[in-house]
């Protein structure tokens, strides 16, 4: 695990759980990386006969679905049918109750974080500082990844069109916004495994050209991309594999 020297336990939270905060002047400062996790790589990701219950509520029931390398895959159905489970599984976030998660020909368990270095996941929360600039918060989740802010951070900021927005809190952003700058925290590392759930919301039309775009260049570029999304409108002419999940 990287070292989380810029980063200190934050409020006890309902749970009896801490929330994670982060010392802005000492983010500015560092230098070097914070920690570099051995990595691999597979061409495929496979889900086989996968269940998951949260105690008689089941989530998903017995889902098969291959993903391989170059494939834009769309999880599509409406809200409530499992897509956000499916991704957690695949983000290794999620234990089935049963079945099985492959990628390549190992299993989740024999590969611990080398596997998770090569997951890029934009989820429902954002996981961003909103206390803390667009350019700090890459160059944060770069220290975390082991990269050189130097190299990864004024590209990433040019991608999500925030470049003349990188030194603003982004708690002043709009979603959209947001949702560009987290896109961008979520691909830092270049991984092999590329996990979207619902990565329109809040983007007007020009953003959403944009973001496609980027899909578009993850997968021809060798990526396994998976997206999931409830509206069919989006996905049409963007995906290039189905897999509809049913409620």
């Amino acid at each position: 695990m990287p070292s989380l020297d810029h980063a200190r336990d934050g409020p006890e939270l309902a749970d009896g759980s801490t929330m994670l905060t982060v010392d802005r002047e000492r983010i500015e400062g560092a230098e070097g990386p914070m920690g570099v996790t051995p990595s691999l790589d597979f061409d495929s990701v496979r889900l086989v006969e996968v269940s998951r219950h949260f105690g008689r509520r089941r989530a998903v029931s017995r889902v098969s679905i291959e993903a391989r390398r170059g494939d834009l895959l769309g999880l599509l159905g409406p809200n409530g049918a499992g897509k956000s489970t499916l991704i957690g599984v695949l983000a290794t976030l999620v234990q089935p109750t049963s079945g099985e998660v492959r990628y390549g020909g190992h299993f989740a368990r024999e590969l611990g974080p080398p596997l998770r270095r090569q997951i890029g996941l934009l989820a429902h929360e954002l996981h961003l500082y909103t206390e803390l600039s667009a350019r700090q918060n890459l160059t944060f989740f770069s220290k975390m990844y082991g990269l050189d802010p130097r190299s990864t951070v004024e590209p990433a900021l040019e991608r999500a069109g925030l470049a003349d927005r990188a030194d603003d809190d982004v708690a002043g952003f709009s979603r959209g916004m947001r949702q560009r700058l987290a896109l961008e925290r979520a691909l830092l590392h270049t991984p092999r495994l590329v996990l979207f759930d619902e990565p329109f919301t809040g983007l007007d039309d020009n953003a959403v050209g944009l973001v496609s775009a980027r899909l578009r260049r993850l997968a021809a570029d060798g990526a396994i991309v998976v997206l999931a999304t409830h509206d069919l409108d989006l996905a049409e002419g963007l995906v290039t594999r189905v897999a509809v999940v049913q409620s």
